[in-house]
């Protein structure tokens, strides 16, 4: 298995356009939208695990999240692995690998904003603040890098 950083410069852009907007997880067309708007700047950039020619898994790498009003920065967002390669602790892997490459940037801090609760703990984030909407209740958690 191996990790790609891609942004709309790299061959596998827009198949992973397509891979989104056909993917099983609802939340996967709204990232299509935003490959598609051309959202990413500079240092961002979507990770996908691959092996061989199989795509098992993606996250986001990016300044912002889908909550923009947040005064913190980067983010890991829209951390999704596919059905068949859950249960191998690929999550994890995405996020240390996305962890690496943000500090190379110089970060020294990351957060996933997230509705699950008792995973991203697993990996070391601590919660620091909560957003409350109408029908939807989500925690930011950080992670020293």
């Amino acid at each position: 298995m191996e990790f790609r950083l891609i942004d709309k410069n790299h061959q596998m852009w827009e198949e992973m356009i397509d891979y989104a907007r056909k993917c099983s997880w609802k939340t996967a067309d709204r990232l299509a939208e935003l490959m598609e708007e051309d959202t990413f700047a500079d240092w961002e950039r979507l990770l996908v695990a691959v092996e061989g020619n199989q795509i098992l898994g993606f996250c986001t790498l990016t300044r912002k999240d889908t909550y923009p009003e947040l005064p913190y920065s980067p983010f890991i967002g829209f951390v999704y692995v596919t059905e068949n390669a859950r249960g191998h602790r690929l999550s994890e892997q995405m996020i240390e690998e996305g962890s690496r490459y943000l500090k190379r940037w110089g970060f020294e801090k990351v957060y996933i904003v997230t509705d699950h609760e008792g995973l991203y703990e697993k990996f070391g984030f601590d919660k620091c603040d909560r957003l409350e909407r109408p029908n939807e209740v989500e925690t930011v958690f950080s992670r020293d890098l």
